[in-house]
């Protein structure tokens, strides 16, 4: 451990160095592109250097401490012009420098912008800047219980536990691999429940219930509207509805860029209660210190762009390759990569370092990375592999930092649930689900089929951290955009006879209206729907209820009672594996399920599967790999044994046996009693 102290601090002084003699060439380079500007000596602008870099330093815990206050979209400007004052003032106080007033201060200018690019960009070739950035923070704090050992829960969304097994045995995952055959981690796969999606997942491991939640999105009856699990009002409303106060976290836990807070008293760049607390002074001190930063800002800025210019050229090439499946990647897309690949992924790093400095007891975080790229690029196309292997450096990093905490951590890596992949089904068919049921009724239909995963994370950044005044109308004014991006099309018009809903490869289809229709309503109403679709080649089955209340798999050759397991024909269940029943049995048993699932079908030589979203890779039904999950963990906080766990309710108490052996959960509310 000294020896990575050492290396970090040379690092440091490599960086300071490069910094010092950078922006001295370019105080030369400004002064000599302004006639009314002069030095008698190089030596004296290396002064001027020195002093304004020093004075930086002094003066950045200032602007952090104002700008977390009067709002962080105001720390840019307040750092450009006090870097331009300072530059200013050592150019007037170090002897031999020769320089009217507004010479001075056009060159102080030029200076601050481009000395504070290149500092940045000195910093942002590594990781390890922003890791001793983050040690050198400050002390850590002094705990009541230090005999109690905090965990840090780290989501790695959407990766399949296959995808990281088959990276592990080919050689990335460095951190990963290290754990593994040190025996400090082991690895296991467990499996999501139906729908497998982040909302079910998440709403599941950190509140221990899957109820109410039969897709990413859904017309809910009882609201008379559809609920967007990523959108913080609603996500506040499904929250809500499934807590008890006992969840993950609330044994002074912290959830960090999630859905759901798990009831943790704290919750930054948490979407239900993103509303509520605004602008907590925690989340924008951490980003008025992330710009503020050479290895903050560098990062934000330098590896943004470059995640843009990255994604473009990737996209451009998987064209010009012709590799199929694909599907067109734009710069919406491009620009929402950049701000979870670059900018969440950084800054979810800064805060959780905050919370382990402080002696918080749990942390639950979640990094999308590997997920967003997949959805666009394919499960283990290089630019999703890419996202990997820095989720690996991530761990690397925290494992760093919690040698500085307060306390001793354990780091415990969990999935969500994984992915498949496929061409989308309308770039297969020609039309896209909602076309396909309009065509089988003759009647008005509301399709509901964009993605909108990757909007939800930059509308819950806004709102958290939004204010008021002038940044806050800003913030706010960008909030309603974003908002309006989420929410597109998810209101049925009043002439609308169904809604069509899209979650990766399973579909939803309903009938507006208080109560869930049969298949006898839906045949006496429309009866080319339920055979219509279940003999189309890009649908696997069709589930609904009958009259009686029994749940029935039909298929294109042969349908299957889910309560009896009887099989008339063919099982149209048999390609999805022996836990489809079960899974699907769960599902449509929530009042909140839709008079019909629509699954698409799966290739079991390549398990490709077909979105009824226009992504690549997706989740949300049955079908390869986005049932399979995983998570790696300390054998000690498992247990002598591991059982398979099926669902993420189940899930949920492994991570609370895990809080409870590291002397958690004694001051966790009691149990509410019927």
């Amino acid at each position: 451990m000294a020896s990575k102290r050492r290396s970090l601090l040379l690092g440091d002084l490599v960086r300071l160095l490069v910094t010092w003699v950078f922006s001295s060439l370019i105080l030369m380079v400004a002064a000599w592109l302004q006639p009314n500007v002069s030095a008698t000596s190089p030596w004296a602008w290396v002064a001027v250097a020195a002093v304004s870099g020093v004075a930086g330093l002094l003066v950045r815990p200032l602007l952090v401490e104002v700008s977390a206050r009067i709002g962080w979209l105001a720390v840019a400007p307040l750092a450009l012009v006090g870097q331009a004052v300072v530059m200013y003032v050592a150019m007037v106080t170090v002897p031999g420098i020769d320089a009217t007033f507004w010479a001075a201060v056009v060159t102080s200018w030029i200076c601050a912008a481009l000395g504070t690019v290149v500092a940045y960009l000195s910093a942002s070739g590594s990781q390890a800047g922003l890791t001793s950035a983050l040690m050198r923070r400050g002390k850590a704090h002094t705990v009541a219980d230090p005999e109690v050992d905090g965990v840090v829960f780290v989501q790695m969304d959407g990766v399949a536990f296959p995808v990281l097994r088959w990276a592990v045995q080919s050689g990335g995952v460095p951190t990963i691999r290290r754990w593994l055959a040190d025996g400090s981690h082991v690895l296991h796969e467990w499996t999501p429940q139906l729908p497998c999606t982040t909302p079910a997942s998440q709403l599941g491991l950190l509140h221990g219930t899957v109820q109410r939640i039969p897709a990413f999105r859904w017309y809910d009856r009882e609201l008379g509207r559809v609920l967007v699990a990523n959108r913080p009002a609603d996500a506040k409303i499904i929250e809500a509805r499934a807590t008890d106060g006992r969840g993950l976290l609330c044994d002074d836990g912290v959830s960090i860029s999630n859905l759901f807070s798990g009831d943790a008293e704290r919750s930054p760049l948490t979407m239900s209660v993103a509303g509520a607390k605004r602008g907590t002074t925690q989340t924008r001190r951490a980003v008025a210190w992330f710009l503020a930063s050479p290895a903050g800002f560098s990062r934000s800025l330098s590896r943004t762009v470059a995640e843009v210019v990255k994604e473009r050229w990737q996209a451009r090439r998987q064209e010009q390759r012709r590799l199929v499946p694909r599907i067109r990647r734009n710069w919406t897309f491009a620009i929402l990569r950049a701000i979870t690949n670059a900018l969440l992924r950084d800054l979810n790093t800064a805060l959780v370092a905050e919370e382990m400095r402080r002696g918080t007891r749990s942390v639950y975080v979640d990094y999308v990375d590997y997920d967003e790229i997949a959805h666009h690029a394919g499960v283990f196309r290089p630019e999703s592999l890419a996202a990997l292997d820095g989720l690996d450096g991530v761990l690397a990093q925290l494992e760093e930092l919690a040698t500085r905490g307060a306390r001793r951590y354990h780091l415990v890596v969990v999935s969500d649930h994984g992915q498949s992949q496929g061409t989308p089904f309308a770039d297969r068919y020609g039309t896209d689900l909602s076309g396909l049921c309009a065509e089988l009724t003759a009647a008005p239909v509301q399709g509901i089929e964009h993605s909108v995963e990757g909007w939800g994370r930059a509308d819950s950044l806004v709102q958290d951290l939004g204010d008021e005044g002038l940044t806050g109308r800003i913030s706010r004014t960008a909030d309603k955009r974003v908002s309006k991006e989420v929410a597109r099309d998810d209101t049925a018009p009043p002439d609308s006879d169904l809604v069509v809903l899209g979650s990766g490869n399973l579909g939803l289809v309903y009938v507006p209206g208080p109560q869930r229709l049969t298949l006898d309503d839906l045949e006496g109403r429309w009866p080319r729907l339920v055979p219509g679709l279940a003999a189309h080649p890009g649908i696997g089955f069709v589930a609904g209820t009958d009259g009686a209340g029994t749940p029935w798999v039909i298929g294109a050759t042969g349908r299957r009672d889910l309560a009896t397991g009887t099989v008339e024909g063919d099982d149209p269940l048999a390609p999805y594996g022996e836990h489809a029943a079960r899974m699907l049995a769960r599902a449509m048993a929530m009042a909140e399920a839709p008079d019909l699932y629509v699954n698409s079908t799966v290739d079991l030589d390549t398990l490709e599967i077909a979105a009824f979203e226009d992504l690549v890779g997706a989740h949300g039904g049955l079908g390869g790999w986005q049932d399979s999950a995983l998570l790696l963990a300390p054998p000690a906080l498992l247990g002598d044994t591991w059982e398979a766990v099926e669902g993420a309710d189940g899930m949920h108490r492994v991570l609370v046996a895990m809080l409870e052996r590291c002397g958690h959960r004694a001051g966790a509310p009691a149990p509410v009693m019927d």
